[in-house]
């Protein structure tokens, strides 16, 4: 069986979308919804068979659509998904999926009740770098996770709708969501706008776990520089990610630090180890690549994605605490709702 899609929204990440369709061999017809019509011309251009929709309805009620593709800015992510899951159409939705935790329920829940796929494209989930890195922590390379630390700051693109954690720190929580099944029990998040619009261009948020492990990010849209470093520290060795070197964008580090001796824990003496760096063998794939296959492979065999509502809920609801934190002038919010419980609040 092909699937036929539609792409909606043909600005940025619409035609990254339809490319990586093209190249799968489950996929079949492709055709763009697209209310800019220079857009629109655009990528009839690139994809000359595929029928042109001005309106978002008239593409739903084609018949033989089967799966719809979300490229549209974020406030429009809930009610486009909501109307393509109405329609008996299988969804894939750029990050966030929705605005707010019930939101993103409600449309998980409506997927669910309707035995349809519903996917958020939390691209980095799906990056042969990060899962190179999963695959290290699960078989126990570096140990006990101790911290992850992500630096995620650009100058621009800066959002209307949205604020940078939203943005950017989004990326860096579906890693930490990927990398292990902890959730936290608290965040604590700052941030600062230096906009007329009051949107935060900088943030630094952070979590904690049961298990000891801690988690910072920091994020911003006014950097001269573009940095996408994570550090991820176990109690064996360290990893270093660094998405700007896609030669060697894994970086495995024989140190660490421990106590001398249990005596040494009471008087909070520390040694260090530095050893061997590694780079282990990252296979060469675009990560969005990784995303249309798995959308079109659950939709064949009737599975539910890796990035699926239950867990883009997870990351909207770090992302709601963490908002909430900033407003109370970065006060820890408790987490009260484990991962694998109902999405809507």
């Amino acid at each position: 069986m092909k699937i036929n899609c539609v792409v909606a929204g043909y600005g940025y990440w619409g035609p990254k979308l339809a490319r990586n369709l093209r190249r799968h061999t489950d996929c079949g017809n492709i055709d763009l919804c697209e209310t800019n019509l220079g857009k629109g011309i655009n990528g009839r251009e690139e994809f000359p068979s595929s029928r042109l929709f001005r309106e978002y309805d008239r593409a739903l009620e084609t018949e033989d659509i089967h799966a719809v593709l979300i490229a549209t800015p974020v406030a429009s992510h809930y009610p486009m998904a909501k109307k393509a899951l109405l329609a008996g159409k299988h969804v894939l939705v750029e990050k966030p999926l929705a605005l707010t935790l019930r939101e993103a329920g409600e449309l998980t829940d409506l997927a669910d009740s309707r035995g349809l796929v519903l996917m958020t494209d939390h691209t980095f989930v799906y990056h042969p770098a990060v899962r190179k890195i999963k695959e290290l922590v699960e078989i126990g390379e570096i140990g006990k996770l101790h911290y992850i630390d992500s630096v995620r700051i650009n100058l621009g693109i800066i959002q209307q709708d949205v604020n940078v954690l939203w943005d950017l720190a989004v990326h860096d929580l579906s890693i930490v969501n990927f990398l292990t099944d902890e959730r936290p029990r608290t965040v604590q998040a700052v941030g600062v706008s230096h906009t007329r619009n009051g949107i935060e261009n900088i943030g630094h948020l952070m979590l904690n776990y049961e298990s000891g492990l801690f988690v910072h990010v920091n994020c911003s849209w006014v950097s001269p520089v573009k940095i996408r470093h994570t550090l991820i520290g176990g109690d064996k060795k360290m990893i270093l990610y660094d998405d700007l070197n896609p030669s060697e964008p894994v970086k495995l580090y024989d140190a660490t630090y421990h106590p001398k001796s249990e005596q040494d824990m009471e008087r909070l003496l520390y040694e260090c180890r530095s050893g061997d760096v590694t780079s282990p063998r990252v296979e060469q794939r675009e990560a969005l690549e990784g995303v249309v296959d798995d959308f079109l492979s659950c939709i064949i065999k009737r599975r539910q994605p890796i990035s699926d509502g239950h867990f883009a809920c997870d990351i909207i609801r770090l992302l709601e605490s963490a908002q909430r934190s900033i407003k109370r002038q970065g006060e820890p919010i408790n987490i009260l709702e484990p991962a694998g419980s109902t999405c809507a609040t």
